[in-house]
């Protein structure tokens, strides 16, 4: 019986990495093909089709393949009725880290002489082109931030590996009398449940005890909370990861950063930890009085 091809289709905006990403997946022993013109993509399929030495394929098509460019979609839907197994990823950047990059390598966008050597513009034109092939893709990448090598990583763990240690989920408590933290990417307010500091035996006491744990979670209103934030971050974070975010921090915060919201960082950490690998808790406000 014929092993099922598998066929990763990297696509997305000038300057965000579709080099460095065809390169490791030629690394990984695929068969690759960089500037692939969308007319030619079932005819080149076809081709590979009766070839089992040519289970893995992996091809660039970008705007530089002007040729009929919007078939890309129609060749796709083609390839999956020969039966390859199709990943899509859409690499993108954002446009001032992408001038950065312009700037930095003296390279020339592709539709800068349609513009006038306005790389903005271009920028532009060439989102509004690509805007289908976004909606299509399986996995989406920003690479503003990441270097080469955690682009090969990101690469690596979306496409070989299962989610599980995909996502890095940093869980932090806080007060905000002393500031929001700069690093949250999602900020969650705590204040409204009751608060152990009003108890005089628990004052001194932190999340960490179990004595106010019990207190903070003795109200039905904690523990719905608790219940409505684990749906919520439970339905998130898959999508983060296609977004291709590999770490994101959810900062809980109350008052002075010491009960309320140590105990529900707590209970989202241990939960956190049946579903993923990497996840962590840091008190930032704990020993503040």
């Amino acid at each position: 019986m014929m092993n099922k091809k598998e066929l990763v289709i990297i696509t997305g905006l000038s300057g965000a990495g579709k080099s460095t990403a065809i390169g490791f997946m030629e690394d990984v022993g695929y068969y690759c093909i960089d500037n692939m013109p969308p007319l030619l993509l079932n005819t080149f399929l076809e081709l590979l089709s009766s070839d089992d030495r040519r289970n893995k394929i992996a091809i660039v098509v970008d705007i530089r393949s002007t040729d009929k460019f919007d078939r890309i979609i129609e060749s796709v839907n083609d390839a999956e009725r020969l039966g390859y197994d199709i990943r899509f990823v859409y690499l993108d950047i954002k446009t001032h880290i992408a001038l950065k990059r312009y700037k930095l390598t003296r390279r020339k966008h592709p539709f800068s002489d349609r513009f006038n050597g306005d790389i903005t513009r271009a920028l532009e034109y060439e989102r509004e082109i690509l805007s289908p092939l976004r909606s299509r893709a399986d996995y989406v990448i920003d690479t503003s931030d990441i270097s080469g090598n955690q682009l090969r990583t990101r690469l690596t763990q979306i496409l070989f590996g299962g989610d599980r240690d995909v996502m890095n989920i940093h869980v932090m408590s806080f007060g905000f009398k002393h500031g929001i933290p700069n690093e949250a990417d999602f900020v969650i307010d705590v204040r409204c449940l009751p608060n152990p500091y009003w108890v005089e035996k628990l004052r001194s006491q932190t999340g960490l005890d179990e004595d106010v744990k019990n207190y903070v979670f003795s109200f039905e209103e904690s523990r719905q909370l608790l219940d409505k934030l684990i749906d919520m971050l439970d339905f998130l974070n898959p999508l983060y990861i296609k977004e291709g975010k590999s770490q994101i921090v959810f900062a809980i915060g109350c008052t002075g950063g010491n009960h309320r919201s140590v105990a529900i960082a707590e209970a989202l950490k241990e939960h956190f930890c049946k579903r993923w690998d990497n996840v962590s808790v840091n008190h930032r406000d704990i020993d503040r009085k």
